[in-house]
């Protein structure tokens, strides 16, 4: 079912990972060491994916290579939404995995895409073909963001919210589906691409969304998702109940899970950007997680165990 696990989410943005605690990333990357070497001692067969960096940054991908964390991957992962937030033409699409390749020999993944409908729906329908035609083919692995409009109720994570205008306000214009179950017009589109192009959804805590968003998924032949276990939420009452719910209901799908989130009580500071007291800890989470939905199956855990 995990095919792939990403150690953590857009690590080189303030809305995920606080630089003032961390502002050569050398900590960061201790996260990665850990957790790749705990990934890989539990299964080695799970594809190892570094946290896809937003914005594409060939720089700090080289800073991440001088503190060893490559070594501690297999694929390093790219975010871009050049329609919404990020200040280049989607046209550059292939320049901008050719900027990453020219630094790497790692596979480089787009684990999120996406073209919101804030402005027009009809300008979500332009992004998502546009997307596909450039980047099918392109790149081994392709995520759209998202299946699902984020509800206005729940809050988008960034970092000045309101202040941020028209930018904060497309967080919850990025999905195929409405806040109130019906279909975009750019649905239509993305079934005809879904095969080849995975979808990136976020299921939060107890999320209601769940059942609805697998049946859509099935419906419109959806292979490949990425989704996330949130190391804060395993803190939460019967987070292990849920998890499980999540992974079962997850099961007939290609599954990339990104491991995130640091709980309050173990940072640096109290936040979920904050870098951990203890990098162990996280990865010792990632090998719980890795351990409890995507063990090694029994021939390789014996070669493991010979290696051992």
């Amino acid at each position: 079912m995990i095919e792939a696990a990403m150690i953590w989410n857009e690590p080189n943005n303030k809305s995920h990972w606080d630089p003032a605690l961390d502002p050569d990333w050398a900590i960061y990357a201790d996260h990665v060491i850990r957790a790749g070497a705990a990934i890989r001692a539990i299964n080695p067969a799970v594809t190892r994916v570094l946290g896809g960096m937003s914005p594409i940054d060939p720089s700090w991908l080289q800073r991440m290579e001088r503190h060893g964390a490559l070594d501690a991957v297999d694929v390093v992962a790219v975010h871009g939404f050049p329609l919404d937030w990020n200040l280049w033409p989607i046209h550059a699409w292939p320049d901008k995995i050719a900027e990453i390749e020219a630094v790497t020999d790692k596979p480089v993944w787009v684990t999120e895409v996406g073209v919101g409908s804030f402005g027009a729906e009809e300008v979500q329908v332009f992004g998502l073909t546009r997307t596909a035609e450039l980047l099918i083919g392109r790149v081994p692995r392709l995520f759209w963001y998202s299946l699902y409009d984020l509800p206005m109720a729940w809050g988008a994570e960034t970092r000045h919210r309101e202040a941020e205008g028209s930018s904060y306000y497309r967080h919850f214009y990025m999905g195929l589906i409405r806040e109130d179950g019906t279909p975009k017009p750019a649905l239509d589109d993305y079934a005809r691409v879904a095969g080849e192009m995975g979808l990136m959804q976020w299921f939060h805590y107890q999320d209601p969304r769940l059942d609805e968003a697998v049946a859509w998924m099935k419906r419109l032949g959806t292979r490949k998702l990425r989704t996330g276990l949130s190391w804060a939420d395993s803190f939460r009452p019967d987070a292990i109940g849920w998890f499980d719910r999540q992974m079962e209901a997850l099961a007939d799908f290609d599954v990339t899970v990104t491991f995130c989130f640091t709980p309050e009580h173990l940072g640096v500071a109290p936040h979920h950007t904050s870098c951990a007291r203890e990098p162990q800890a996280f990865a010792d989470f990632c090998a719980w997680m890795i351990d409890r939905y995507a063990p090694a199956l029994p021939a390789i855990r014996e070669s493991i165990d010979v290696v051992a």
